[in-house]
């Protein structure tokens, strides 16, 4: 055998095993032996980004792959609202967590998917930098404020804190910013402040460089942040797998309720399993103070959409009213088996 021979022999056993690794490594195949199986036995797609408010989305995962029955469902990750949107127009993601008042919007365009449960409470929050002259807000007059959506909940909250202040829209610059470029854009002065979910908020503070003006609830009591949207075809076609789902989310809410151990432990393997972000932060969100988010209650209800509704529809976003009953499924959230907790703390602890 040749030198040349042995060379090209190494370096192509090299190529392979680098291509096997990699495949091994970064190659959901759950994902795609899944797209393989009969319908009936498909695990569902269900799209998150990493926020808290979805938190109970890779936490029912989890636990699920901890327990005997295996996982539930297949949970994709996003990097934005858009991205989200599109998969659900195209039915590539049977389920998702979005805002309600994009979910509002996509029902409202004939997009066949209905909302069946909430995300979380509270959560979102307005920062500025931490020594820029914003003290109060009506300080903003004049300056610029990102948000993550013109359908999103924290641009409506903005509007709600402007109609206290007496402020005009034409007073206030808002631009729609991806979440994870904020902290960017405000370390260098490109915007004044920031609305936006948890653990961005917590990680301004942490950085150093910006500080929270009020909470979500200061001027929305009972903030709700994102909301679980599901297919219309899943729901008609498969709803045993659907209630299973929200019942997933609403036992995973209740543990994530039970107090600061149960948190931290979320913080740390939702960080480094899911989020790709550092545990320290999501444990900054979800302990400072604990009521920072809430994952109680969470069926959804007929005030919180109808008030969200008006004010898309006051706010140019929406051209058409749209009952509560055409975009939303309580029946999921009505029959969702809470009342007892899984059993898999011991294994949450093992698998650590």
């Amino acid at each position: 055998m040749s030198l040349k021979f042995k060379i090209i022999l190494s370096v192509s056993a090299w190529l392979v095993a680098i291509s096997a690794l990699h495949a091994y490594l970064n190659v959901n195949w759950g994902s795609i032996l899944n797209d393989y199986q009969p319908p009936a036995k498909r695990k569902i797609n269900v799209a998150y980004i990493p926020v808290t408010c979805q938190l109970t989305c890779p936490v029912t995962d989890y636990i699920s792959k901890l327990s005997q029955n295996g996982e539930i469902f297949l949970p994709r990750l996003f990097q934005g609202f858009p991205e989200i949107k599109e998969a659900l127009i195209s039915n590539r993601m049977q389920a998702a967590f979005i805002v309600a008042p994009l979910a509002i919007a996509l029902r409202a365009q004939g997009v066949p998917i209905k909302v069946v449960y909430l995300g979380h409470r509270y959560g979102s929050a307005v920062v500025v930098r931490k020594n820029g002259p914003i003290k109060t807000f009506a300080d903003l007059r004049g300056h610029t404020i990102a948000i993550p959506s013109r359908f999103s909940d924290e641009r409506l909250l903005v509007f709600r804190a402007m109609k206290v202040w007496g402020i005009k829209p034409s007073e206030v610059k808002m631009v729609e910013m991806a979440p994870p470029d904020v902290a960017g854009a405000m370390a260098v002065g490109a915007i004044d402040a920031f609305v936006m979910g948890e653990p961005f908020p917590s990680q301004a503070e942490i950085g150093g460089y910006g500080r929270i003006l009020f909470q979500a609830r200061e001027y929305w009591p009972d903030y709700m942040s994102c909301i679980l949207v599901v297919q219309q075809d899943l729901i008609d076609r498969r709803p045993e797998v659907v209630q299973r789902l929200v019942d997933g989310i609403a036992r995973s809410g209740l543990w994530l309720d039970k107090g600061k151990p149960e948190r931290e432990d979320a913080a740390d393997f939702v960080g480094r399993f899911y989020y790709n972000q550092k545990p320290a932060l999501l444990r900054w969100a979800l302990t400072k103070p604990l009521d920072r988010v809430m994952y109680a209650p969470l069926a959804p209800r007929k005030a919180d959409f109808d008030m969200v509704r008006d004010l898309m529809i006051e706010t140019g976003v929406l051209n058409k009213k749209i009952n509560f009953e055409d975009y939303t499924d309580t029946r999921f959230s009505d029959g969702a088996k809470t009342e007892t907790a899984w059993k898999y703390e011991a294994g949450m602890a093992t698998a650590k």
